[in-house]
């Protein structure tokens, strides 16, 4: 920090904090992934860290840079405006050895040339279809075969599924009882390796019960997928494949990052099965097959966002197929063949996504058609938590009525879709409108209440 207040250092790399480094003369920042929801400060004081850029720039005649294969909504339909200046790349520039890969691996040298490659092409798999046809595994026909060829050419796969843990949920098939974190009131999650149920909210763990809590009966079953689930399928119908596991249970040792992935860009293993954290950022040459074992995991949540994050994730995994001389193929396994964002996804037409979503989107005048404000209060006691939400929404609506806000719409209260965290439970009102900040201008709100300015998720 010294040095660069100093004037020592040129360039400063970081995460968002490092918007707050005392360059003496900034003349460019750059935001790579701009779309990422980790730019969004969720504690106090809370900000976005393009915004933070932008003002930056404004204040220093600065450049800015937001990159992303995958713009959030917001930018792009800023660079539509004329707000920002809109500089694409067609195709994707891969730099590697003129060779195969897999000689590269074996001491052959290549230069290190760059060429334009076309995305890997994307197969969707339609699981209902499976299922009619008898298949009920977690990989469609079409994975189990691609896989078998990947591993017969000696070449390397990733697996992807956004979820930990061996099965989502555990439930009573007797009385339907589905087994709940105390203190979250969440689905617990089966973790095989321990065998024991974790909340994946507070981490909190549990012993697998042998007899239902409910009624005593020991019909007990795991259900749904987990990345530990999907590594072990792998190693029973492929014994001789060498698996690795990437998701937070499986990096929380100091230096796991970089220890799986000099294994696997050494070949040291086969298939790499993991959460989001494998999506980004890895350039691996020996990978020609990205399975997405479910691409559905988070198409469905109560969010105005959860399509654009679904495009964006399954976008940002098909890309780590065919980085390289070899040919690549990506499959997408889903239960929603037809929905926009995974059929863009598959063609890699973010314009095609774009389009759909911000109709979509224009229906009920979500961002970036409209702003948001989401009101958060969180409190030990639920009956406290549904009083100050009913007593605030009550102001609220009395205020918009005094100040004939008719374009600002209150949503709520209600409880958040997860209504309980650490013991605390959550309810919430959301304002939206083109300027809903003026209903809280010169207003102040109870104590307690947190206020987000235009949040990524409504969780």
């Amino acid at each position: 920090w010294r040095r660069v207040r100093a004037g020592e250092v040129g360039v400063v790399i970081g995460s968002r904090s490092a918007l707050f480094a005392p360059l003496p003369d900034v003349g460019l920042i750059v935001l790579d992934e701009e779309h990422e929801a980790s730019y969004k400060q969720d504690k106090s004081p809370r900000y976005h860290a393009s915004e933070v850029a932008l003002e930056y720039a404004r204040l220093t005649n600065a450049t800015v840079i937001l990159g992303s294969a995958t713009p959030s909504l917001e930018s792009m339909w800023k660079a539509r405006r004329g707000e920002y200046r809109l500089v694409q790349l067609r195709e994707r520039i891969v730099t590697q050895g003129a060779g195969d890969p897999r000689e590269t691996r074996h001491g052959a040298t290549g230069s290190n040339s760059s060429d334009l490659r076309p995305s890997a092409p994307v197969e969707i798999v339609d699981m209902r279809a499976e299922l009619k046809a008898g298949n009920t595994s977690i990989f469609s026909r079409a994975l189990r075969d691609a896989l078998a060829a990947t591993l017969a050419a000696g070449e390397q796969a990733i697996l992807f599924l956004n979820r930990r843990g061996s099965s989502t949920f555990v439930m009573c098939r007797d009385c339907g009882f589905v087994l709940r974190c105390r203190r979250c009131d969440n689905p617990l999650t089966y973790h095989s390796d321990q065998d024991d149920l974790v909340c994946h909210h507070c981490s909190r763990r549990y012993a697998r019960p042998e007899q239902c809590p409910n009624c005593l009966s020991r019909r007990i079953k795991q259900f749904g997928a987990g990345t530990q689930k999907v590594e072990e399928q792998v190693r029973l119908l492929f014994p001789r494949a060498r698996t690795l596991r990437w998701d937070r249970d499986a990096t929380t040792a100091r230096g796991a990052h970089d220890r799986l992935l000099k294994q696997f860009q050494g070949h040291e293993a086969d298939v790499l099965v993991g959460t989001q954290m494998i999506a980004k950022g890895l350039d691996l040459p020996l990978v020609t097959l990205v399975g997405v074992v479910s691409a559905d995991t988070s198409l469905h949540l109560p969010d105005f966002r959860a399509s654009e994050r679904t495009f964006q994730l399954l976008t940002q995994v098909a890309g780590r197929a065919g980085r390289s001389r070899l040919a690549g193929k990506v499959i997408f396994q889903t239960y929603a063949p037809t929905h926009p964002a995974i059929t863009a996804a598959a063609q890699h037409d973010y314009l095609m996504f774009y389009e759909s979503e911000v109709r979509f989107r224009a229906t009920a005048s979500y961002p970036p058609l409209s702003k948001l404000i989401r009101l958060l209060y969180v409190s030990k006691g639920e009956a406290r938590v549904r009083e100050e939400a009913h007593a605030l929404e009550r102001t609220l609506r009395e205020r918009i009525r005094q100040l004939g806000a008719t374009d600002i719409e209150l949503i709520g209260p209600a409880p958040c879709f997860v209504r309980k965290v650490r013991g605390d439970y959550r309810w919430q009102i959301v304002l939206k409108g083109s300027e809903p900040h003026d209903l809280l201008r010169d207003f102040l709100l109870p104590l307690g209440w947190r206020v987000d300015v235009d949040p990524m998720d409504l969780l």
